[in-house]
């Protein structure tokens, strides 16, 4: 795994070297965003408002708007309405309530059409009135007016049954008919205090009834999600996705970077790097490979993860750099002799430095250039060579396919006696004057034939 800290700067070569790519991915997700919308239809929202008069604590105008979305309001509001195939149970998900500044509760509907959501909303709010004021005894209707009318005929019935009662009573001032007098006082004041009492606690004295606050509007746009936001919410997702893929992947990256675990996964010593100009390797032919075709397409043709190039000298100082690894191979050489350039299959920098090596020394065939597969490592037998050098990019491949190679030439008798790492550069434009004269060319390779690709 990488250890490299992810910074803007590599979100920067993602969306530069992979925007073909995360373009069609945004696409996609856009498609799908427009399909979802196909399938969900739009819905609307319509709202109405119900003013609660009076005093009302925090938790009272809450429990109300519990009330307002409760089974009994619901399933006379289905009943009401008579919708073909729509139940109570169907209206539950559609339906909410909420209370707002002001002791109002804000009754929302949801439907297929403006209309519907208009009706289903303002029919929802007159049930919720009907509904509270008939489980708080503040009933409009005429039975339950009539029951405390009642209650205070009642009452003044008895009052003259009592002043009937004192008149019929023994007028004398004997010590029973004052006491009777005295008792039917107090029956009386008694009743007076209890209707009192009575017309105090009556429900529409503390808080007036609950008032429907007109019609619901009529909504003019979609409830969320619309398809514009599930379009835009699709295409986001993908190309969020991408990029993290991209960063979980140059997480999750084995391949070796570093100098020393190049050396130590080869076994051998590095000899120095070559410059190599940048150039678009998808220029390669593609023949009828459609899968080639679109990887160019979309441009993952090339990797996104290696840095980007860093500025380079003219080719003179480049065949300087490379004269220089040639003398560190020839240190190293006992005596002159024949060596295998062993390349790994589909570097194509380190086919490329392989070659500038074997033009610098094109006056000695001392050198044969191979390409090996890292998948099935398999270098040509001993022959007339007698070692190795391999010729790698950096950051391409993983410590195990590295000793895979190490290993194929072992097997075929050949001592891995350098390495030297392939790094891509910008080039400049080449000088007309102070190149090296070419006597001054190294005797040391030129590029062979073998079973692999040659040069």
């Amino acid at each position: 795994m990488s250890e490299d800290t992810i910074r803007l700067a590599t979100i920067g070569r993602i969306l530069r070297r992979r925007w073909r790519l995360l373009a069609a991915l945004t696409v996609v997700g856009a498609l799908v965003g427009t399909c979802v919308s196909v399938v969900f239809p739009p819905r609307y929202t319509a709202s109405a408002s119900v003013l609660l008069p009076g005093q009302w604590e925090e938790r009272e105008l809450l429990t109300q708007a519990q009330i307002a979305t409760s089974s009994g309001v619901v399933d006379r509001t289905a009943a009401a309405l008579d919708w073909a195939g729509v139940s109570g149970t169907d209206l539950r998900g559609r339906v909410s309530a909420k209370a707002a500044e002001g002791n109002i509760i804000k009754i929302s509907g949801t439907a297929e059409t403006p209309e519907r959501a208009q009706r289903l909303s303002d029919q929802m709010a007159r049930q919720f009135v009907t509904f509270a004021a008939r489980i708080t005894g503040d009933d409009t209707g005429p039975d339950a007016a009539a029951g405390p009318e009642a209650l205070r005929k009642k009452v003044a019935e008895t009052n003259r049954r009592i002043t009937d009662l004192a008149r019929a009573a023994d007028p004398g001032q004997t010590v029973e008919s004052v006491q009777a007098r005295t008792e039917l006082e107090k029956l009386r004041t008694a009743l007076q205090d209890a209707m009192k009492k009575l017309e105090e606690a009556d429900p529409a004295t503390d808080k007036a009834s609950m008032v429907v606050m007109g019609p619901a509007p009529r909504p003019t746009g979609e409830a969320p999600p619309t398809r514009i936001q599930l379009v835009v919410g699709g295409a986001l997702l993908f190309f969020l996705v991408s990029v993290i893929g991209h960063l979980a992947a140059a997480r999750m990256n084995r391949r070796l970077r570093a100098e020393p675990e190049i050396t130590a996964a080869l076994g051998s010593t590095l000899l120095g790097t070559v410059d190599v100009p940048g150039e678009r390797s998808a220029r390669r032919p593609l023949g009828r490979d459609p899968r080639a075709w679109l990887r160019r397409l979309l441009g993952v043709d090339t990797r996104w993860d290696i840095p980007t190039p860093r500025p380079s000298g003219d080719e003179a100082s480049r065949r300087v750099r490379n004269r220089r690894v040639c003398a560190r191979l020839r240190e190293q050489l006992p005596a002159p002799r024949r060596l295998l350039v062993v390349v790994p299959d589909g570097d194509e920098i380190a086919r490329r430095a392989a070659g500038q090596l074997a033009a610098e020394a094109k006056s000695d065939p001392l050198l044969r250039v191979v390409e090996v597969s890292v998948s099935r490592p398999m270098v040509p037998d001993r022959d007339t060579e007698s070692g190795a050098l391999v010729v790698l990019s950096a950051g391409s491949w993983t410590a195990g396919e590295l000793a895979g190679i190490a290993g194929a030439c072992a097997d075929a008798g050949h001592e891995v006696v350098g390495i030297v790492i392939a790094d891509t550069v910008r080039a400049r434009p080449t000088r007309s004057t102070g190149q090296p004269p070419e006597n001054a060319t190294l005797a040391l390779a030129v590029p062979g034939h073998t079973t692999g690709d040659s040069v």
